[in-house]
This record gives C-alpha cells, structure tokens and sequence, in this order.
C-alpha cells in the first residue's frame, strides 16, 4: 500500500467498552481539558480522542483493541486538512470508535513519543512527516504507518487492518516483533573507550562525496522540497574555514543567499517559513516555528562575522524584530509557532494581489516590481496569490533600499486577520533563541540582543527548573533531555560573552543532573527522558529539525571540563564522540553536529583565557571574529573558576592562548593572539 511505512511505539488507553452505554465518559471525546493548542484543535471531532498515558497499557490489552496513534502539532496544514476531510466525518468517527481506541499526541509536547515514532519511520522508509497516523496492535507495537491520507486511503487502511487483525493475528504479532526489534537496535550504541576519530583525509573524503548532492545552482542539497538545516550549514562553513576549501565555502554563500533572496524568507513581516515545495526556495509552507528562527539567527550570525556580507546583517535585524515583535509573550517567553493557514486557506495572510500592490505602492510599484519578483502559489495564479522574493539578476549599481515601501506593505498586511499562534513556551525552543540572541550580539555588537538573552535565561530558568527538574513546558510537566542541552548550551554562551558566574554555575548545576539522572548504563550515551514506559528506549543521536540533544550534550561536557577541569566531563565527552565514530562512518551526512564537534579534534580545539580589566574589550575582538574551533572566556578581576587559576595579574590584561589545558607564553596584544592561534 501507499502509506505502509511500519514502526514501533509503547502504548497506553483506557479501558474502553464501545458498545456498553454506562461508559459514556469513556467513549467520549477528551481533549477539551486540555491545554495544547493542537488538542484543543481536535476537541470538537466525533472522533473519540484519548491523551497519551502510559499506565494504561493494561486496558488495551484486556480489551483486545487496536490503536490509532495520531501525532500532530498546531501550524501542521496538512493536519488541518485531514482533521476537516477525514476526522470530522462522522462515518469515519463512528468506524474508529467501534473499532479502535484513538489517541492524540501534540508532538511539541511529547517529542519522546514523536522522536520514537520518527525513528522507526525514518528507520524503515528513509522519510516521515506529520500529520503521523499509526495503528498499533494492543501491545502496542506498530503494524501500521503512514502520513497524511486521504478520507478514501484512510478507510481503506483501517478496514483492511482490522480484517487482517480477525483472520491472521499471528502474522501481524509476528511482524510487529520484527519491527520493534529493529527500533531497540537503532538505539543501540556501542561504548568505545579507545580515543577513536576519523583522520583529516577521511573526514575529507565525505565530504567530497556529499558534494555529489550539493544543489549547486540554489543551493542546499537536491531536493524536490527545501527544508533549511542549519546544522548542516554550519558544519560546511566551519569545515570550508579550517580546511581552506573554497568550494564548500561558494557552497554555503549560495546556499545562505538564496534561502535568503527566495519565498521562504517573509520579505515583509521578517523571520523564516519551515520550508518550500520547490527546489528554488521561493515557494514556502507558511508555518513559523520558533526553532527554525532561533537556529537561523544564530547561523547568519556565524556567517555575518565569516563573510560580512550585509544581507546577512540584514537577515540578523530582521528576524530578531519578527522574533520580538510577533512571538514574544507578555510574559517574556516566547511561543512555539505560528499556523500557516488563515480565515481556512494556506498562507493567505502572507500572500498578495498585483492590483492590490500597485494601488498601495501607487508612484512606488514600478521600481519595487524592478527589484522583487513575484511567484504564485498556485499554478493558475497569475494575479493573485502572489509571493514575493529579491529579483537576484538585478544589475547590483541597480538595487536599492525598499524598506519604505516594505513598511508600507506591513501596515497593510497588519490589517488583516492573522494566523493563530499555538502559544505553547517550550524550554529547548526557548534555550536555542537564547543562543541566537548571543549570536546575535557577537556579530552586530548590539546590547539589546545580549539583554534579550539575558532575560529570556532567568524567565527559563525561574520557571521551567522546579524541584531539581527542568521542564519542557509549565502546563505538561515532562523532562526531556533536549531540555536541559540546549539550555546548558545557552548558559555556557551567556558566560562567555558576560562572565556571570552564575551563568556558568547554572549550567553545571543543569549538567549534573543529566549526568545523574539521564545516563546510560549500556552505552556512553544519554537517554532522552529521565525513565519511560516505552518498550524501547529512545537514545537521540542523529539530527532532526533540531541537533541531536547527545551532540550538544557532548559539546557542553568539553566546555564545562574546560571552564572546571573536570576531568569526569572531559573524558565523557571525548567517549561519547569516540562512539559515535562508526555512526559517523557509515551515515555521515545524519550526524551534522557530532561531526562539528569532530572537526574540533582534527584541526585543534584551542582556548582563548582573558584576564585583566581590560579583559572584556578585548573579548570582544574573539567573539565578533569567526573562530569555530575556539573558547572564549574572559574574567576583569580575580575569578573562582578553576579556567583561571593562576592567571590574573593585577594592573594587566593578559591573553592566553591555550590548548588542552596548555598555554603559551601570555601577550599584551589582540593582535599576537590571533597570530598563536593561527599558527
């Protein structure tokens, strides 16, 4: 069939009896008591949709029914669309209820469920997506799997699937073991204790084989679809920076200037779609995820200081004002995304008519129209329904500013009805922006953004860290390990740029924890919840949408054993990547961020140690400079982190340049710096 693509998920329900009347509250639909705006979405289908709920494994059992698992979130369209067609029908509703018990999962709230069913997707097709619709035997292994159907595919699916489940349960029992299978050994990782990496011409070697599949026209790799993977960006730019190779650099400025130029950029509004239907970049899927911004900002940051290109300034400013002004809440956090649809139609709040453009810019139109181009979302289109992009073959002595002529299409497009907000405040999204923010303010030297990060920290941190645990969100406490990396990551940033103590201190409190309580004793790895009622275990170690939570983990381990001398921490990360090695072998392109932390390795991590009152001027200069493969930190007076020891003097400022706890000779000078640690 179409949609067979088969995994494997833990399960939980109710005991649920269709037929029995006195069970009333049971057969009903569930989701009104909730709080995720996806849910909330669907409280209202005939459907009778259950929350996940790992105790109740045993109900599904006992009552021998097979499950429907549907996994979404709010700025999903295509869930939309099969929410309307399919799950608001009531034939369908009636059918499912008779027949299955059906769950609903915000996968913004339970990334371990979604993560876990992506896996097995990803394992056995090569690609996944959402809306995620899974049947599940009552134990609650899969035997079946698909995206988006149709109304028509859908029926189909579940009436096959029940009748295979009344003649030939055996096979189907059979089958589900051979896939759940296959999930606990894709989690599996060997410990390799042995200081094990790639050489330079290895790692080199890979890269030339991507190559192959490098889009090198727009940019990105080929694809009918462009989804923007900052992760993979970065590591091409680092790697084009300490190999010198100017083809993986072009590579990177193609790629940053067209997502940049194209559709997938609000050219109006500021900040980035999730991804476009065409190869081009210029087509876009109108949802805004708060993840995809925050990464952003922090990969035109990097490239910013790389290149000083002043697009890449522009991109900076720009996301960060849509970042404030349209995802910021009152309270200071910020949510998850923004839908694509609006008034029921995909992108109409974004879109925009030629007759409307021309009697808004009037007298302005002609020399807009010379400097943007206009793509239609649809075929028929010629009209309306129109999206903008940077006309890239205009004559450079030719272009212009536009900015008048932008605000005054944000005014107008203000006036319209906006598209909703799922206004979850989710802590990993919320630690990557931090991150942005920092980033942000290493390449334009604007305090704001360091301001803007600052806050944002303490609002996490005072809130999400409750009881020795950080959660992922206030209103559905669960801990993910996801959580904690991404906000230790966004702790170390801040430290580095401020030399708040607390900021350091924060980020080893954090660090314990998921050391204590998130470890796996069979591998050198972490676990991606604390402890969990699914059959297999989740080890997150391949990058997503998001980097992979053991990658950053490993990266924060190397940073904090710098910034203590912690030797415990060292040695765990060099492990970890260590064991990554053969992953990295045999699927290099999967594992972006483990091979950014590789690179440090292979051409020298080195450690950049300022002391003095003079100490964060001259920091300064390292962190608005692209060093990739370099630690910054810096203390004006006499520190308590072991980093420093022995190192402040009074009345000077002195730089260290150092390497696995090695220093050179201390320089008075920026400049001689720089020169240690190009040579």
């Amino acid at each position: 069939m179409r949609y067979q693509q088969l995994f494997y998920i833990l399960i939980i329900t109710s005991s649920l009896n269709f037929l029995n009347c006195n069970k009333k509250e049971e057969n009903s639909n569930e989701l009104a008591k909730e709080t995720s705006s996806y849910l909330l979405q669907h409280a209202d289908d005939p459907v009778h949709w259950k929350t996940w709920d790992d105790t109740l494994i045993k109900h599904a059992t006992t009552n021998n029914k097979l499950i429907i698992v549907s996994i979404g979130f709010s700025s999903c369209h295509w869930c939309h669309v099969m929410e309307k067609e399919t799950f608001e029908d009531n034939a369908v509703a009636i059918f499912m209820n008779n027949h299955f018990i059906n769950i609903k999962v915000d996968r913004e709230e339970r990334p371990d469920i979604d993560h876990l069913y992506m896996t097995a997707v990803q394992m056995m097709t090569g690609s996944g997506g959402w809306p995620l619709n899974v049947i599940l035997l009552p134990n609650g292994k899969p035997i079946y799997g698909g995206t988006y159907h149709t109304q028509k595919e859908w029926i189909s699916v579940l009436k096959k699937i029940k009748e295979l489940y009344a003649k030939e349960p055996d096979k189907l029992h059979a089958y589900a073991d051979n896939i759940a299978l296959g999930i606990q050994e894709n989690n599996l990782v060997k410990i390799v204790k042995k200081d094990s990496l790639l050489s330079k011409d290895t790692f080199k070697n890979h890269i030339n084989q991507w190559k192959q599949r490098w889009d090198m026209v727009f940019g990105g790799t080929k694809t009918t679809q462009k989804f923007i993977k900052p992760s993979e960006i970065s590591l091409w730019m680092k790697y084009a920076y300490l190999s010198n190779d100017s083809i993986t650099q072009k590579q990177v400025i193609r790629t940053l200037n067209n997502i940049s130029n194209g559709g997938i950029f609000d050219h109006v509004g500021g900040g980035f779609f999730r991804y476009t239907t065409d190869e081009q970049w210029k087509v876009p899927h109108f949802e805004k995820m708060l993840y995809t911004n925050a990464q952003l900002l922090s990969l035109f940051s990097n490239a910013y200081k790389a290149y000083k290109i002043p697009t890449y300034k522009y991109i900076i400013e720009k996301t960060a004002n849509f970042l404030l002004s349209e995802m910021k809440s009152s309270e200071g956090g910020y949510y998850s995304s923004i839908n694509a649809d609006s008034e029921g139609k995909e992108g109409k709040f974004y879109v925009w008519n030629k007759t409307v453009l021309k009697s808004i810019l009037k007298d302005r139109y002609n020399d807009f129209s010379e400097q943007y181009k206009y793509q239609p979302l649809h075929k028929n289109s010629k009209e309306k329904d129109l999206i903008l992009y940077k006309n890239t073959s205009l004559d450079k002595n030719k272009q212009q500013d536009n900015e008048y002529a932008i605000s005054v299409l944000y005014k107008q497009r203000q006036q319209r009805i906006k598209p909703k907000i799922d206004n979850k405040i989710i802590t990993s999204w919320n630690a990557l922006l931090i991150t942005g923010f920092v980033d942000a303010y290493k390449a334009l030297g604007k305090k704001d953004y360091l301001k803007q990060a600052e806050k944002l920290a303490d609002l996490v941190y005072q809130n999400a860290f409750e009881g020795n645990k950080l959660y992922h969100t206030l209103a559905n406490k669960q801990s993910f390990l996801e959580d904690y990396a991404f906000l230790i990551e966004a702790l170390i940033k801040l430290y580095t740029v401020t030399s708040n103590e607390k900021y350091a201190s924060r980020a080893n409190e954090l660090t314990a924890i998921v050391m204590a309580n998130f470890s796996d004793k069979k591998s050198s790895m972490f676990t991606f919840t604390e402890s969990s009622q699914l059959v297999s275990k989740l080890i997150k170690i391949n990058d997503g949408v998001l980097p992979s939570p053991n990658a950053i983990m490993a990266n924060n381990l190397y940073r904090l054993g710098i910034l203590f001398r912690n030797s415990t921490y060292l040695k765990k990360s060099k492990i970890m990547l260590s064991s990554m090695i053969p992953f990295i072998e045999n699927s290099f392109t999967t594992y972006s961020k483990w091979n950014t932390t590789l690179l440090d390795k292979l051409y020298s991590f080195k450690e950049v140690i300022v002391t003095g009152s003079n100490a964060a001027s001259f920091a300064t200069s390292f962190h608005s400079s692209y060093l990739p493969n370099t630690f910054v930190v810096y203390s004006t007076k006499k520190n308590n982190l072991v980093v420093f020891s022995e190192k402040h003097v009074d009345n000077e400022t002195f730089i260290y340049v150092c390497e696995e706890g090695f220093c050179k000779l201390p320089t008075l000078s920026t400049e001689e710096a720089f020169k240690q640690l190009k040579n």
